[in-house]
């Protein structure tokens, strides 16, 4: 019902010679003769007319007909009437399998997935390797799965930007991608030039801004020269800007012309005057749809030339200054049977178009190309939402981001297409955390270096506060490590999650001092023996841990009694408690030269930290748990107290071991 429907179902058009003169009694002659010269829309007018007058007992004609119809509604793009025309061709026994072929992949575009498989079967009995119909059954298949479990794109149709009239082939323009171009059928001149092969006014170029907020303006029609009484449409950009490719479609009375492109040049902020590309130089070949690469190296564009792989095929062509290289075809990884249109070059190795040849959801689907260092081609259905079963092609990106705007026809009972934006969302990942000592103070200035199999290597500084962020990937491995001067490192290593989602991860370090002793949480004996419980497996294994990160340090192991007993046997209770967890160490892989074990017993009481200080409320920072001062203490707390003393503490010695 567009241009888009001219170039992407027939391409080749012969020219609109001046048309027949109307015919005050509709004859088959005249519809066989409008839709021989492309005047699809009269013609499937007049085929209607004869259908109705055309006696059921005429079955061979009937059928005739009725398939006649249903392709002038096929072509231009009214779904409805040409379903049910290809259904009175199949009831009427048409002669030529094709029909059932139709009928699929018509109930296929209307989403009628069990009739399109019922046709697309009945057709392979005829025809048992058509690749069309092969695509068409694993499309229809696809598609129920695909609308049960969408992609996360966000689909929104732009009704700022559309109109009672048709909208498609929007291309994004500037810098900032602060502009949008695209082609419409709307017109406010009540005379203007409707088409007989469409039945709609002539497509030509709407410019839509942002204004200082960002926000769309509503279109406005360009005055411009590059728009003309014809059609125009499927604009692309030049990487400096200054030069549009796009779709051109006259009508000519005094010879056949087909579409072609054209180029315009932009001078004082305005379009000039199109001329036709010199990429062929006959006449009949089709050309259409044109997508300047990034780089500015390359023209793509859609043909019916000689020596396709069917129906309409992707073509680039180098450009050299203003002159345009051979035809080269993209080859049957991209091209199929069918029609392949609408190309959007991304980036090198990067093409987006729409096709009716590969498994999709219906009518044109959106596809993603990806090309390898070897050439080869991988191509991907963008599924729904942003296909459905309806025609979805032109679509275009804001550089970058996962964000722009594409053309559908989904949802519109004339079929006329309008213009929708989508836009992934962005999924971000982040690690935060504290960095303090093993106090829990915050360690200002400390460093958290993290590095990826992803090629992350950052390093953060803690604030004041001790905190830190940063920003990570999905589905990658991390190994972190927090550092800070006068203490030992700290080692993490983290996994994130392959799910598409926000997520915050929160990893907190304590880091040991070095100059001063620190008690191992968790360590728990056997009553007045040195035999370690099960229960201080953990916080042994991660003292493992601490010592495998910081291979250049050496420990004393110190075990520390109450009051309670002798000096003597305290002293040697403790000593042989100390040996047990160096005992444990050296199973788990620390060399023994690397440990001293130091039995204290009760000679060297707790002195109370600040963090202690604030956690017991009857001790103050700087008191020492002797037994003098414990005896100060009420029963209750010189429980407290004694449990404070019974403790296992570690000391760095040294920090150069096997340095030298």
């Amino acid at each position: 019902m567009t241009l888009r429907t001219i170039i992407s179902y027939i391409l080749l058009l012969t020219a609109l010679a001046g048309g027949l003169a109307s015919c005050k009694t509709a004859k088959l002659s005249d519809a066989e003769e409008k839709q021989r010269i492309g005047e699809y829309f009269e013609a499937a007018a007049i085929y209607r007319k004869v259908y109705a007058k055309t006696k059921p007992v005429k079955r061979d004609l009937r059928g005739y007909i009725a398939f006649r119809m249903a392709e002038c509604n096929r072509l231009i793009n009214n779904t409805p009437r040409a379903t049910s025309a290809y259904l009175n061709a199949l009831r009427y026994e048409y002669p030529d399998s094709i029909v059932y072929l139709r009928a699929a992949q018509m109930a296929h575009k209307s989403g009628k997935y069990t009739d399109a498989l019922k046709y697309y079967d009945e057709y392979l009995n005829y025809k048992p390797d058509d690749q069309l119909a092969i695509s068409g059954i694993k499309g229809a298949e696809l598609a129920s799965e695909w609308k049960k479990d969408p992609t996360k794109y966000i689909v929104r149709r732009m009704d700022k930007f559309n109109s009672r009239r048709s909208e498609f082939s929007p291309m994004l323009y500037g810098d900032k991608y602060d502009q949008l171009y695209f082609a419409s059928s709307r017109s406010k001149d009540k005379e203007a030039k409707t088409s007989a092969i469409t039945g709609l006014n002539n497509n030509n170029f709407f410019l839509v801004k942002q204004n200082e907020k960002g926000e769309w303006t509503a279109p406005e029609e360009l005055e411009d020269a590059v728009n003309t009484e014809f059609d125009e449409g499927t604009p692309s950009f030049s990487p400096d800007g200054n030069t549009m490719y796009y779709t051109y479609c006259a009508q000519d009375p005094e010879g056949n012309r087909t579409s072609e492109i054209y180029v315009s040049s932009r001078s004082s902020a305005s379009w000039g005057k199109g001329t036709r590309a010199s990429i062929v130089k006959d006449s009949v070949t089709a050309l259409g749809h044109p997508a300047a690469s990034p780089d500015g190296k390359y023209l793509y564009y859609v043909s019916d030339a000689i020596g396709g792989y069917g129906g309409k095929d992707i073509f680039r062509s180098r450009l050299i200054g203003n002159d345009f290289g051979p035809m080269e075809n993209l080859g049957p990884e991209i091209n199929t049977p069918g029609d392949e249109l609408f190309p959007y070059v991304r980036d090198s190795v990067t093409l987006y178009f729409a096709s009716n040849g590969h498994p999709g959801m219906g009518g044109l689907d959106l596809f993603k190309a990806t090309q390898d260092s070897t050439g080869k081609w991988t191509v991907e259905n963008m599924k729904a939402p942003v296909n459905s079963m309806a025609d979805d092609f032109g679509i275009t990106f804001e550089g970058k981001k996962e964000k722009g705007f594409f053309s559908s026809n989904r949802n519109d009972a004339r079929g006329s297409d309008h213009i929708y934006s989508f836009e992934y969302p962005t999924f971000i990942v982040y690690i935060e955390g504290l960095v303090y000592d093993v106090d829990e103070y915050p360690i200002e200035d400390a460093t958290v270096r993290i590095v990826g199999k992803d090629g992350l290597n950052e390093k953060a500084i803690a604030k004041k506060d001790g905190s830190y962020k940063i920003e990570l990937e999905r589905d990658i491995k991390y190994v972190m490590m927090a550092s800070a001067r006068g203490y030992l490192n700290q080692f993490f290593e983290l996994k994130t999650d392959p799910e598409e989602k926000s997520e915050t991860y929160f990893v907190d370090f304590f880091l040991s001092p070095i100059s001063k002793p620190v008690v191992i949480e968790n360590i728990f004996y056997d009553f007045d023996k040195a035999t370690l419980r099960p229960e201080s497996k953990q916080a042994l294994d991660e003292m493992i841990k601490m010592l495998n990160d910081n291979p250049n340090v050496t420990i004393e192991l110190g075990a520390h009694t109450d009051r309670k007993g002798t000096e003597e046997y305290n002293e040697r209770l403790a000593q042989r408690r100390a040996q047990s967890v160096v005992d444990y160490l050296i199973a788990g892989g620390i060399a023994a030269d690397r440990l001293e074990a130091k039995g204290y017993g009760e000679s060297v009481p707790k002195t109370i930290n600040k963090k202690m200080a604030k956690e017991i409320d009857f001790l103050k920072e700087e008191d020492v748990l002797t037994e003098e001062f414990i005896l100060t203490l009420t029963p209750e707390q010189q429980e407290i107290a004694d449990q404070i003393n019974r403790r296992t503490e570690f000391k760095v010695l040294r920090t150069n071991y096997n340095l030298f």
